[in-house]
């Protein structure tokens, strides 16, 4: 309580003495807004001038054909000469710089670039080797694999059917319900057979 008593006869002084006294973040704010405002107005009497002059025909010459052997810095600065150029009326723009502008924007470049010749043969190939690998292995694999155990015979199967009855397993609609007609765990052939 003392300490805010002792300081509000200067905080009052301060604010009655007002651009007197500015703190120096006051100050500075103040000379960051004006070299802010100066800035935005290069910038935009950069943007008009650029906007009102038509770009280079040998600059937009040929660009299809340039635009992926050219430096993205070189890239990029082409691409914000044609957008300052789009804001004027687009009446006001060359043919050429029409075309340029819609070219960099939706042309086969880049990530919609076309894919080369032959690529779907390729990938057929490849997925079509993979695939004859993996069948290989798993033929491999069944032939030097045991006999299959005596579990996926048919007569342990119908034995596994009786004991479910017995039991009562799935009694709404399954093996142990009224009138069932399915298989029930039947889905091997006979012992015999293999």
């Amino acid at each position: 309580m003392l300490f805010r008593a002792a300081f509000r006869p200067i905080a009052a002084s301060t604010r009655a003495a007002g651009s007197i006294r500015a703190s120096p973040t006051c100050a500075y704010s103040r000379v960051s807004q004006t070299v802010q405002s100066a800035a935005v107005t290069q910038q935009q009497t950069r943007a008009a001038s650029t906007a009102e002059h038509a770009i280079a025909n040998p600059t937009l010459a040929g660009i299809e054909k340039r635009w992926e052997a050219m430096p993205p810095q070189e890239q990029a600065e082409l691409w914000m000469q044609l957008r300052d150029r789009m804001k004027v009326d687009w009446h006001e723009m060359t043919m050429q710089e029409k075309k340029a502008a819609y070219w960099i924007a939706f042309g086969p470049h880049g990530p919609r670039a076309e894919a080369p010749k032959g690529e779907g043969m390729k990938v057929f190939i490849q997925v079509t080797k993979y695939l004859l690998i993996s069948f290989g292995v798993f033929y491999a694999i069944r032939m030097f694999g045991g006999p299959a155990p005596k579990t996926m015979t048919k007569e342990w199967q119908e034995a596994t059917n009786e004991y479910a009855r017995k039991e009562k397993l799935e009694p709404i609609t399954g093996i142990a319900s009224e009138g069932y007609q399915g298989k029930g765990f039947i889905q091997s052939p006979s012992a015999s057979k293999q």
